[in-house]
């Protein structure tokens, strides 16, 4: 795999703009990220302050000049609005894998269809672009709404990492993992589930 951290990564379809996250972005995305302090409910960090999202962005700008993460602003092209966040992590380009997590969007935006479009584009880039032979998804077992989206798209359940992260509260969360591979790819982007929610 040759995931290019130094590249400017633009992914677009008509419903959906993503760009690499930057520090304009602060003000782009403030006010979706303070409209609700439960936004995060199920994320290690929370940004539901203009201090906390400050952070929230600078560490994401840091990370990706560390070649440790690549996150990205999430603009919904059909309400004309910043939605929220998504980011490709724990890459691995001697393994040919990558996970995509760390992806929050405002109450708003949710099920309209905004997520798969996103999903799509990123597992796109990752499988046709970068070279993945396997892309990885995780989230809170207790986040039921998250898990039955990445099953939708096409995701394998693969088993749940016990008391494996600590949340902003202090407790101390299961993981449940999922992975699609790239030879199921080809067949999963021919019926992916965005295509009437455009």
């Amino acid at each position: 795999m040759n995931f290019d951290f130094e590249t400017e990564i633009i992914l677009e379809n008509p419903r959906v703009l993503l760009h690499p996250i930057q520090e304009d972005d602060f003000n782009n995305l403030l006010s979706v990220a303070t409209s609700d302090p439960h936004l995060l409910q199920y994320s290690p960090k929370e940004i539901f302050t203009p201090e906390l999202l400050k952070e929230y962005v600078e560490t994401a700008i840091q990370l990706r000049k560390l070649h440790s993460r690549y996150t990205f602003s999430v603009f919904d092209k059909v309400r004309n609005e910043f939605a929220g966040s998504t980011s490709f992590l724990n890459i691995s380009n001697p393994d040919a894998r990558l996970e995509i997590g760390a992806t929050w969007y405002g109450k708003q935006f949710q099920r309209t269809g905004l997520n798969r479009n996103c999903k799509f584009l990123l597992l796109q880039f990752a499988f046709e672009n970068a070279g993945a032979e396997r892309v990885e998804l995780r989230t809170d077992e207790r986040n039921t709404q998250s898990r039955l989206a990445i099953e939708r798209i096409g995701g394998k359940l693969e088993g749940i990492l016990r008391s494996h992260m600590v949340m902003h509260d202090g407790f101390r969360r299961n993981t449940v993992c999922y992975s699609i591979l790239k030879p199921e790819w080809e067949e999963l982007k021919m019926k992916f589930p965005f295509r009437n929610q455009m």
